[in-house]
């Protein structure tokens, strides 16, 4: 008799990431907060090196593989947000009482929760905000504000240098500034290739969703920010030029996987091929052809020929890369949208309860002597971010990693000594946290030992027993806080990124089949698009199944949530299955007008019935006025 499978969310808190370690995040980490508390240590200025330090840690937190460019939006951003925090926070909690000051808090917590819904680097900008301002109001220091707040970024600014300074591994292969965009850009040939290996197979749909992984890790590796508006490097330019030739080859390969037909081996080498050329800076000699026998084939092939005429040439041209359709008004709309105002209003009542509790406790002596009461509302900052899975399983990962670092840094503060031993404890949590990130709770506990001994070198006594107390308090609050009703419908989040989803596939409808006859019989267009064309479609095509991914994310953590939150997506997953399906035979149809300007009976018939399915779900995507 088979064994009962474990509830979702205890799945999900028990799984962990897996991957080959991160030795250059490690070597970054290691070199980061240790280090910048033994100079703050030495420079007699130990309150702006535990600042320093803890702003350090929280840039380890968001140091993800990427490029270099990518990575200082992804630290920079949060780290702004983090010093603002501690400045409002420190202002705040110097010049106001008891209740004003939660208020204040409360008001911010709205601020940064529906900041959140914008976006992973948002929602990490949000994080820190909060995180900030709880350190400000419940540190007290003698320094002012804005010397915090130098101090906080002079730490993250340490952690943002040692990423643009540093090599990684294998980057020395090539070109040195390139290694993160030229490895982004080398796994997506390799993605094309392995969707090719399984088209017609049960690791088709997979592969698919693999090579979208790939595309939006790609496009956000060399998108990050620059100072002039194209490449300034012929090695750059000829990457850029790269990157843009792998579209094609994966809107091709979408094609076949969605015609479901296996295609030969011969089809995978050429981007096989072209993938190891990316990662080795090398010439790609001779591909083999395809087959040209179906339309999806001969675009394979003529992507392929245009690939290697990208791999030959010295430079690439001047051009702009296909990037992200979203501006200022898609990231208010996503922040005052259901899902941005049911977070916002969720975030705020933790942080400014958890804040309230706090300070009660604070001025009841509930801490002892000391005057910090941070750690509350910092804990429930943390707990209540949906990004870090389930409220179930970040609640028992919080409560399980907090009790294993308390008592794991009693014991090391029983016998290192005092303060060299404390600061290569936090130089070793430092190297660690990039491999922590990979379980919440594994994660909690590095952090818990890391916090607890840069505060201790800051004069502040044993807690071990009292962090315990308050991290189990704030798991209590989020965990009431997150069942309690809230106004408007529930699982906004989730609706709202689907929402999103179906107008980036309507858009990506309107392009392809724009200039089509009537959909009631096989739909014709004029063979041969422009460059210019080609390019917007691409861009289309990246941002519907891109919005579509972060659909299915959401979705994943909201039915892992306990039953009472989980029934409030029921049936979210069908609709993006649909949407998918959608999207994916917009793109076929695409590459099929491009080969004979006309679409067959099949390509008709499948538009019709998933628009049918969505409008039977409640999901409009009207068709193009043309169509």
């Amino acid at each position: 008799m088979p064994r009962p499978a474990a509830p979702l969310w205890l799945a999900h808190a028990l799984r962990a990431q897996r991957g080959p370690v991160p030795w250059s995040a490690v070597t970054r980490g290691a070199l980061a907060a240790g280090p910048l508390l033994l100079a703050g240590l030495l420079a007699d200025r130990l309150p702006s090196g535990v600042l320093a330090a803890i702003a350090a840690m929280l840039a380890g937190i968001n140091d993800r593989p990427g490029s270099r460019r990518a990575s200082v939006r992804r630290l920079g951003m949060p780290a702004l947000a983090g010093a603002l925090g501690l400045l409002a926070g420190t202002y705040a909690g110097q010049g106001l009482a008891a209740v004003p000051l939660t208020l204040v808090l409360t008001l911010l917590g709205l601020v940064a929760g529906g900041i959140s819904a914008v976006g992973p680097v948002a929602s990490a900008a949000g994080t820190q905000l909060l995180v900030g301002a709880a350190l400000g109001a419940g540190m007290p220091a003698a320094a002012s504000g804005w010397q915090r707040a130098l101090a906080f970024l002079a730490g993250a600014g340490w952690l943002i240098l040692l990423r643009l300074a540093l090599p990684t591994p294998g980057s020395l292969a090539g070109d040195f500034r390139f290694d993160g965009e030229r490895e982004a850009v080398a796994d997506v040939y390799g993605a094309v290739a392995d969707l090719l290996d399984a088209v017609g197979g049960d690791l088709a749909t997979a592969r698919r969703a693999a090579l979208t992984a790939a595309l939006d890790h790609a496009q956000d590796a060399l998108a990050g920010p620059r100072l002039r508006r194209f490449a300034s490097s012929a090695a750059e330019r000829r990457l850029h030029a790269q990157y843009v030739a792998a579209l094609p080859l994966a809107e091709a390969a979408t094609a076949l996987f969605w015609a479901g037909e296996p295609v030969s081996a011969r089809a995978a080498e050429g981007p096989r091929r072209l993938a190891a050329a990316v990662r080795g800076n090398t010439g790609t000699g001779p591909l083999p052809a395809p087959s040209r026998s179906v339309p999806a084939l001969r675009a394979l092939d003529d992507a392929l020929l245009r690939a290697a005429e990208a791999f030959d040439r010295a430079e690439g041209p001047h051009q702009r890369l296909p990037a992200r359709r979203r501006g200022r008004r898609d990231a208010l709309r996503a922040a005052f949208g259901t899902g941005g105002r049911e977070y916002g209003l969720r975030v705020a009542l933790c942080f400014g309860a958890s804040a309230a509790i706090a300070q009660a406790l604070h001025h009841t002596r509930w801490y002892g002597q000391h005057q910090h009461w941070y750690w509350l509302p910092a804990t429930a900052v943390f707990l209540v971010k949906p990004d870090l899975g389930p409220l179930a399983s970040r609640v028992l990962c919080r409560a399980a990693g907090t009790v294993l670092g308390a008592l794991v840094f009693a014991g090391f503060a029983a016998v290192l000594p005092r303060p060299a031993g404390l600061i290569a404890l936090v130089a070793v949590c430092g190297a660690l946290v990039p491999v922590a990130t990979r379980h919440f709770a594994v994660l909690t506990a590095v952090v818990t030992v890391l916090v607890l001994a840069l505060v201790m070198v800051g004069g502040e006594p044993q807690a071990s027993a009292g962090r315990i107390g308050e991290t189990l308090l704030a798991c209590a609050l989020v965990l009431v806080v997150g069942h309690l009703p809230m106004p408007g419908e529930r699982g906004g989040g989730v609706r709202a990124r689907l929402a999103a989803a179906g107008s980036a596939a309507h858009a990506y409808l309107v392009h392809v089949l724009g200039e089509s006859g009537d959909l009631g019989e096989p739909a014709t267009r004029a063979a041969g698009e422009s460059f210019d064309a080609r390019a917007e479609r691409w861009a289309l095509r990246r941002e519907a199944y891109r919005t579509l991914a972060e659909a299915r994310t959401a979705i994943a953590l909201a039915a892992a949530e306990l039953p009472a939150l989980a029934r409030h997506s029921a049936g979210t997953e069908a609709v993006a299955d649909v949407l998918e399906r959608l999207v994916d035979t917009t793109t076929a149809c695409a590459v099929h007008l491009d080969d004979t300007g006309r679409l067959t009976l099949r390509h008709v018939k499948q538009l019709r019935d998933t628009l049918g399915e969505l409008e039977l779900q409640g999901i409009e995507v009207p068709l193009p006025a043309a169509a």
